[in-house]
This record gives structure tokens, C-alpha cells and sequence, in this order.
């Protein structure tokens, strides 16, 4: 049988309060969020490129437009360059 030790004193307490509240072994509660989170990824790569993108865009929106234009100009700014 393998055994699973917590060295990490926050995770191994997590743990502890999970499995309290299911009313389980921390052994079961720990292997319930495994399992839990093992469908998600594999839910969540299973999506096409596409919609993980659509998701992604709709998460992170671009910012609102100036409405400055980007010419020439404003180019040559950026460097210190002189008008031509």
C-alpha cells in the first residue's frame, strides 16, 4: 500500500478541514480534489483552441481605443527622432 505524506504544514492542515467537513479520511478527501481537478484539465484541454481563446479574450479585454493615431509620427516619437 503507498502512503502520501503532507510536508507542508498549511497543505496537510487544509487537508484536515477538508476531510472534516466531507466527514472522510484525509486520504479520501485528498484524493476527491485530485480527481476533481484531474476532470477539469482534462475537461478544459479537451475545449477546441478556439473557444479556450473566445474564453480567454473574454476574461482579459483590451483596453478602451484613444482615439490617438499611431503615424508616422508618433513613431519617430518613441525614438527621439526629428520630423522628417
Amino acid at each position: 500500500m503507498a502512503s502520501l505524506y503532507i510536508k507542508n504544514h498549511d497543505t496537510a492542515d487544509l487537508a484536515r478541514e477538508v476531510a472534516a467537513l466531507l466527514g472522510t479520511s484525509k486520504t479520501a478527501a485528498v484524493h476527491d480534489a485530485l480527481e476533481h481537478r484531474k476532470r477539469a484539465l482534462q475537461a478544459e484541454r479537451s475545449r477546441s483552441i478556439h473557444d479556450r481563446l473566445e474564453a480567454w479574450r473574454a476574461a482579459h479585454p483590451l483596453g478602451e481605443a484613444t482615439g490617438l493615431e499611431a503615424d508616422k509620427a508618433f513613431y519617430d516619437s518613441l525614438n527621439d527622432e526629428d520630423e522628417d
